[in-house]
């Protein structure tokens, strides 16, 4: 059965190039023919994806991606017993996560990237500013001890909270985090290009960290939102107990979906009073 798994990959570059037209037509063409599914963007910038398939096929994409140019990818594996996508779907967007700014150069200015085993004394210098980069619905699902939630709805928001609340902390040592790193690339980069000093980034993201760190020592508390239908995920790497809520696209947890406001496959607390009764 253990063959039978699908592996889930999800990897990002940062890599100028004005042939995106041309590898979607590839990645479409193989990704169709080898049965992954999942969500591939594509921009001048870089490619970033989250896909599923057998092992096999996942390991010729690999292969594939590094034939046309992506060869330095920063990418992070786990595995479920169900194929946790629909659809493929490969888009050309401007940003391949939107932020707002299309002028900054990741491939050489970006925070300093921190792996998992170094992570929690990092975090543990009472110096360290420690903030969440994600938006605020992910952070009250789970994060690190001690985390500063911006609360902002969407990733553009944050370039805001960076304005209105870091400019005076530009010498400060500032670590950062997201699910898989792509969101702190392009924020680390944006504020060392503005003056920041000591940027710091936990390399693959929590998927790395909870991938790497045992239930023990991880700093990790509650679960992580990921991009799929597994909803969340919890320490090392286990399926979390998040559902999505079908009316509104919000995570419901246990508690949740115990409440009287709660509804399957109509409506959640969250969205209770937002739903119309019209038929």
């Amino acid at each position: 059965m253990k063959n039978l798994k699908f592996t889930i990959i999800t990897f990002y570059q940062f890599k100028k190039n004005n042939e995106f037209n041309k590898f979607r037509i590839i990645l479409d063409q193989f990704c169709s023919f080898h049965k992954i599914k999942g969500t591939i963007l594509l921009a001048d910038e870089g490619i970033n994806a989250t896909v599923a398939g057998l092992s096999e096929p996942i390991n010729l994409l690999e292969k594939e991606l590094n034939i046309i140019g992506f060869d330095n990818l920063e990418k992070k594996k786990s595995y479920y017993n169900f194929m946790p996508f629909n659809r493929l779907k490969i888009k050309i967007k401007k940003e391949i996560v939107t932020f707002g700014e299309t002028n900054l150069n990741i491939e050489k200015l970006k925070g300093r990237h921190t792996a998992s085993s170094d992570w929690n004394n990092l975090i543990a210098d009472d110096k360290t500013i420690l903030i969440d980069v994600r938006n605020n619905f992910e952070v009250q699902i789970g994060t690190f001890e001690k985390a500063i939630n911006p609360k902002t709805k969407n990733f553009s928001e944050f370039k805001k909270y960076i304005k209105d609340n870091l400019f005076e902390e530009k010498n400060k040592k500032i670590a950062i985090f997201c699910t898989g790193g792509i969101r702190c690339e392009k924020a680390s980069s944006y504020m060392l290009k503005n003056g920041f000093k000591n940027i710091f980034q936990l390399k693959g993201g929590i998927l790395k960290y909870l991938e790497e760190t045992s239930l023990e020592k991880s700093k990790w508390k509650g679960e992580c939102f990921v991009f799929d239908n597994r909803v969340s995920i919890k320490n090392e790497m286990k399926k979390g107990t998040y559902e999505l809520c079908h009316a509104c696209r919000n995570p419901v947890s246990i508690f949740d979906r115990k409440s009287n406001d709660y509804e399957e496959g109509i409506s959640c607390p969250k969205c209770k009073n937002m739903t119309s009764n019209d038929k």
